[in-house]
C-alpha cells in the first residue's frame, strides 16, 4: 500500500537545527536499501499513522521494514531521489513533478507489511491520493517521507535533508508538497515555508497535515 505518510519524526523545531555543513548529504543507491528500510523502520516506529496501520507492537518493525523496502527499491529510487547522509542516519524520499503516483507494483508489493489491517491502509492511501490529485495541481516536487534515526532525532538533520529539494524548488521556480502526521513536523514544515492546506481524516486514523510550500525566490532557511 502506498500510503506512507511524511515526518520528521521526533524533530522538535524548538531548538535551532545544527548548520546543514555538519551532515555530508549524497543521493542513496540501490546498495542502501538494506540499512536505509531498517533506519527508516526505526524512525517510524512512533508514528501516529503507521501506529494506526500497525497497531500490533510486535508487528510493526518488521512490517515498517517490509513498507520501506518497497518504497525504496519499486518506487522512489528507480523515479525520484533519496537524500541520505554518509552514516545513512536519515533519508528524505522525494519524486520530481509529474512522478508522484506511486506504481502498482509497489502499491500491490506493499500490502503485506499491514496484514490483516490492509483495509486500512487502503483507504488511507486512496484518500490520501484522492486530496494530492486535487492540490496541488501546479507542477511540485513531492516529499514523500524523511526520517531520522532515534539517536538523531532533535538535531536538525531532518532540517538538512530537506535543504536539496526545496532550493531545487526555489531555483526552478516549483513548489513542494508534503504530508504531516503530527504536529511537530507540521510545524517544522511551516519552518520550512509550508502552509495548511487541509486536515486529513480517515475512520479513527490520527489526522494528517496536507501542506503546500508555493514557488518562491531563492531563498535562505535558517
Amino acid at each position: 500500500m502506498s500510503d506512507g505518510s511524511s515526518t520528521i519524526a521526533g524533530e522538535v523545531p524548538s531548538a535551532p537545527p545544527r548548520p546543514p555543513a555538519d551532515y555530508q548529504l549524497r543521493p542513496a543507491t540501490a546498495d542502501d536499501i538494506q540499512r536505509s528500510k531498517t533506519m527508516l523502520a526505526q524512525a517510524f516506529f512512533d508514528d501516529p499513522i503507521f501506529g494506526w496501520l500497525i497497531p500490533e507492537d510486535g508487528k510493526r518493525l518488521a512490517g515498517l521494514r517490509h513498507y520501506f523496502g518497497i518504497e525504496l527499491r519499486h518506487y522512489v529510487l528507480p523515479h525520484g531521489r533519496v537524500w541520505t547522509t554518509t552514516d545513512l542516519a536519515g533519508a528524505a524520499l522525494t519524486l520530481p513533478p509529474g512522478a508522484w503516483r506511486a506504481p502498482l507494483r509497489a502499491t500491490m508489493l506493499e500490502g503485506r507489511a499491514f496484514g490483516i489491517h490492509l483495509s486500512r491502509a487502503a483507504r488511507m492511501g486512496a484518500a490520501m491520493e484522492w486530496h494530492h490529485t486535487r492540490k496541488p495541481r501546479e507542477p511540485h516536487y513531492y516529499v514523500r517521507d524523511i526520517g531520522v534515526h532515534p539517536d538523531m532525532q532533535g538535531k536538525g538533520l531532518g532540517n538538512a535533508l530537506m535543504r536539496p529539494t526545496l532550493e531545487r524548488c526555489d531555483r526552478e521556480g516549483v513548489s513542494a508538497y508534503i504530508e504531516a502526521s503530527s504536529e511537530r513536523s507540521a510545524a517544522l514544515y511551516e519552518r520550512l515555508g509550508f502552509r495548511h492546506t487541509k486536515e486529513l481524516h480517515v475512520g479513527s486514523c490520527p489526522p494528517l497535515w496536507l501542506m503546500f510550500r508555493p514557488a518562491v525566490a531563492i531563498r535562505a532557511m535558517s
